[in-house]
C-alpha cells in the first residue's frame, strides 16, 4: 500500500462528474475518461439529471490502477470547461 493514499491498486473507482445538461456532455466526459483508463466501458456510465433538468451527473467507474492516474483524470476532467464538480 502506498503512503499517500489510502486505495490498495488496482480498484474499481467511482467517480462523479457533474455539468450543465447540454448535448455532447456526456460523451465529452467519456472521452477524457477513456484517454486516462482505455478498459472504461461507457456503457456502465450511470447517469441523473437534476430536479430541473439544468445538470446532469454523470457516475464512470473505472478501474484505477495507480494515485498518478487518478490526479491525471481529476486534472483533466476539472479543467473542461462543460465540467463544474468532480467528486
Amino acid at each position: 500500500m502506498n503512503a499517500d493514499t489510502l486505495l490498495e491498486f488496482p480498484c474499481d473507482f467511482p467517480l462523479k462528474v457533474m455539468g450543465a445538461a447540454q448535448d455532447g456532455f456526456a460523451q465529452a466526459v467519456v472521452e477524457v475518461v477513456l484517454r486516462h483508463a482505455p478498459d472504461f466501458n461507457a456503457a456502465s456510465i450511470e447517469m441523473r439529471p437534476s430536479k430541473a433538468g439544468n445538470y446532469l451527473s454523470l457516475t464512470c467507474t473505472i478501474r484505477a490502477t495507480s494515485k498518478p492516474q487518478l490526479d491525471a483524470l481529476y486534472r483533466e476532467l476539472t479543467a473542461h470547461p462543460w465540467v463544474k464538480i468532480v467528486l
